[in-house]
């Protein structure tokens, strides 16, 4: 099993990313389910987003939930990117990949990794406003924490 978490400032290549992670699957693998999260614009009214971390922390705490899904789904290879800085809209913001021999786990294992990140991952997220103002913290909305909650 091989499992990889980077927290990183630069952007990430998805291609790239699916075709190292089914190399470290191997041949067994009949599914790779992919995430790739964006920033959105807020309909115009968001200008980027800051995502702050406590470096080593982050990837601790996001290889810990990596653990906890491949001890609950067979799960041979897995890869998680959150970038970390300014990203503006239309960025990628994370990556999610996750391989199996069958679908459904892949699935649920990406869907489980999500609803964590989405709700508990130590990421802090700010908003800039288009126009030019920095807005508050974003918290986790209901829905996050309900979606999160079925885990």
């Amino acid at each position: 099993m091989t499992l990889r978490v980077s927290i990183q400032p630069e952007s990430f290549d998805v291609a790239a990313e699916i075709a190292a992670l089914s190399a470290r699957a191997g041949p067994g693998i009949g599914a790779v389910v992919t995430f790739s999260g964006l920033c959105r614009d807020e309909g115009g009214r968001l200008a980027a987003l800051e995502l702050e971390h406590y470096p080593g922390m982050a990837e601790g705490e996001v290889g810990r939930v990596l653990d906890a899904a491949a001890a609950r789904w067979p799960i041979p290879a897995a890869t998680v990117i959150h970038r970390h800085g300014l990203i503006r809209p239309g960025e990628g913001i994370v990556l999610v990949l996750t391989a199996s021999a069958h679908r459904t786990a892949a699935f649920e294992a990406a869907s489980f990794l999500m609803d964590y990140l989405k709700t508990r991952a130590p990421f802090w997220k700010r908003e800039h406003l288009a126009d030019g103002t920095v807005g508050g913290w974003v918290e986790a909305t209901d829905h996050d924490e309900a979606a999160a909650g079925r885990w």
